[in-house]
Parts: C-alpha cells; structure tokens; sequence
C-alpha cells in the first residue's frame, strides 16, 4: 500500500501491523543538532500504551520506543530517523474465528474489496496499534519545537463521551492528567467513569470528542489557499483511526451564528493585536492569528463488540459475528495522545514552511 505518509518538510511515514513483529515510524526533515533521545520520546508514548486502566484494552504492550538511525551522541544529524516499537503482546488467535468474516464498522469489507486480501489479527494496518508511530514521531515534533517554539503549549483533552459533554464552567486545565479520560473536569470525569464501567461490562462501546489545544503560537503558520493550517491539522486528525469528523475553532456551530456574533474583534494590546474572542480557534485564511490553536475530532464508537451483529462471509454468505479479544471500550481515550502528536506534527511542519519561505519576517503592525 502506498499514502503512508503525511507532512511537507517534516515528513512522517509510519509502517508495520498491529500483529506484527514490530511497527514504528522514519521520520525525515528533522533539523539537525537537536538534542533527541529514546528517554524524551517514551512520556508521550507512555500516555497512548493500553493496559493502563480498566476503561482501556487490556493489551499489555511496553510500547518501548527504539532510535535505529539519525542520532549522533543524543543530537539529530538532519538524516531520517528511524523508530520502532516492537509487539510483545499479540493474541493472533482471537481473531481466527473471524478471518472468513467482516467485521461491520470496521474496514474489513473495504480492505478486501480494495486489495483482495486482508489481515484479520486485529486489523493489520487498519488497527489503531497503528497510531503508537504516531505518537513517536509527535515526540520528536515536540523535541523540536522546543528549541524552534520553547514558549507553544499542546495539551489534548475530552470534551465529550457519548452524550456526556463537559460544562465549560467547570474547564480546570489542572484537571486534565488527573483522571483517566483527560476531562478538564473533574464532575465530568467521576460521572463518565460510571457510565463507561457498565457499557464496558455489557461488552459495548461509546464515541468521544477530543479538543486539542495549542498555546502561544506563532502567528503567520500556514499559506492561503492550498497550504493553509487548518487543512493540513484537519487532514491530519482525519486520517487517526476511528475519526468521523474535524473541527476547527467554532467548527459546525459557526454555521448557527450571525456575522455580529462569529466575528472576533480586534484591539491593539501592549503585545501588539489583542483579539476578544476566538470563533477562528487561532487560524484566518488558513494562517495562524497568534491566537489559541483549537480542532476537535469527532471519534466513533468502537466496532469491536460482544453484541451479535449480522455480516456476511468472503464467499457472500449471511452470517452472525461476535468480535472477542481485547478492547477499548472507549478508543476516544487513548485518542487523546495521538491528537496532541498529530498537532505536534503539522505545528512543526508549518514553522519549517514558514522558515523557507519567509525567514520569519513579519508585517508591522502599530
């Protein structure tokens, strides 16, 4: 298969399946002399691994992130850098009862109508072990961005379980890595861990909603028209496995809104311009305002359930399908992480853009 791979200059390509013997990521466009180690990328990877909590599959995988290439005494060199992350915890034979079958909601039907062929252990490349690249190659984003954006922020969170959505009143940054569904509120989070525990018990599952947010970013990322910031993050969170639709800012709610109400008012502050709201989430014209970075994504339930569900067979008989194994019941959660590396990514890969082509150089303003 080809298309695995997304960036401009900072380019990412992730491979292998999700029981395989290993998957990861090469990373090219890295600039060189960046200090970047197997130690600075593993927290983030830590926060996406399963088997964390009893509202994540119970998969135990260390998800230990090796560099095999495009380091030099802990800096990067400029040349790809290889990770990898091997699969330790594989039980290929869940998934024998349903080689012959599709598994509705997953992409099963399409694989094969596409490609012929497909791997059934826990769905290939389609799976979202996939995402555990992704994640890796977010850490060195963020190594970078620390030395070419030390002030830019990223932190993703849940705004929303299944019908359950967070009150804004209540939005406590703090709260965030204090519960295991990063919901900036707390109320929020002891209420969802009930309602989750008992579609977990039943063999169900639920969507969420992610909001990423980042912080202190440089205002000018992204180019009109074809370049700009918003398509590229929103092709970007579109792409994570499970993901039925984006957000940028006010997102589908600014089509309920008058021009008075969307428009974010401008003045000018000590710092230069001073906007008095966000609708954007931080992008016009597909460049970045210096405002807050706001996307949602809109995750779907999990298709792997214990509920009977009809499907029909390779050879086109009807049949029933309970898909057993192991889990997420909800994949919104270890969403979280991947949302933040996907930020990381197409934040890193703009300010890269920007560099070669403008320099840095700014319009004056006051």
């Amino acid at each position: 298969m080809s298309l695995n791979t997304f960036g401009h200059l900072f380019r990412v390509n992730t491979w292998g399946e999700s029981h395989g013997p290993a998957l990861g990521a090469t990373v090219d466009g890295c600039p060189p002399g960046l200090p970047l180690t197997e130690e600075a990328i593993q927290p983030w990877l830590d926060r996406r691994k399963p088997g964390q909590n009893k509202f994540t599959t119970q998969r135990r995988e260390a998800d230990a992130v090796r560099i095999l290439s495009g380091t030099y005494e802990g800096l990067t060199t400029g040349t790809p850098i290889q990770l990898a992350i091997e699969n330790t915890d594989q039980r290929s034979k869940d998934y024998s009862e349903i080689a012959a079958k599709f598994r509705p909601g997953h992409a099963d039907i399409t694989y094969w109508q596409k490609y012929g062929l497909r791997d059934p252990r826990g769905g290939g490349r389609s799976s979202a072990r996939e995402t555990a690249a992704r994640v890796a190659a977010g850490g060195v984003a963020r190594a970078a961005l620390a030395h070419l954006a030390p002030e830019l922020s990223i932190t993703g969170y849940m705004v929303q379980m299944g019908p359950h959505v967070i009150d804004r009143r209540r939005f406590d940054w703090d709260e965030i890595e204090k519960n295991p569904f990063w919901v900036p509120d707390a109320r929020a989070a002891a209420d969802w861990a009930d309602y989750l525990d008992e579609l977990r018990k039943s063999g169900n599952s639920v969507g969420a909603v992610i909001e990423v947010t980042a912080r202190n970013v440089p205002p000018g990322l992204g180019a009109p028209i074809y370049g700009k910031l918003d398509s590229d993050l929103a092709s970007a969170m579109m792409s994570i496995n499970a993901v039925k639709g984006v957000e940028i800012g006010e997102g589908m709610g600014a089509a309920s809104l008058t021009g008075v109400e969307n428009a974010d008012e401008i003045e000018m502050g000590n710092d230069g311009p001073r906007f008095l709201s966000n609708h954007a989430g931080g992008i016009l014209g597909g460049i970045s305002t210096g405002q807050d970075v706001v996307v949602r994504f809109a995750v779907k339930p999990t298709s792997s359930i214990l509920t009977p569900r009809k499907t029909i067979t390779t050879g086109g008989e009807r049949a029933e399908i309970v898909t057993k194994g192991r889990h997420d019941p909800c994949v919104g959660i270890r969403a979280v992480p991947v949302g933040e590396a996907m930020m990381a990514c197409v934040l890193l890969d703009h300010i890269l853009l920007d560099r070669g082509q403008t320099g840095g150089i700014r319009g004056k303003i006051g």
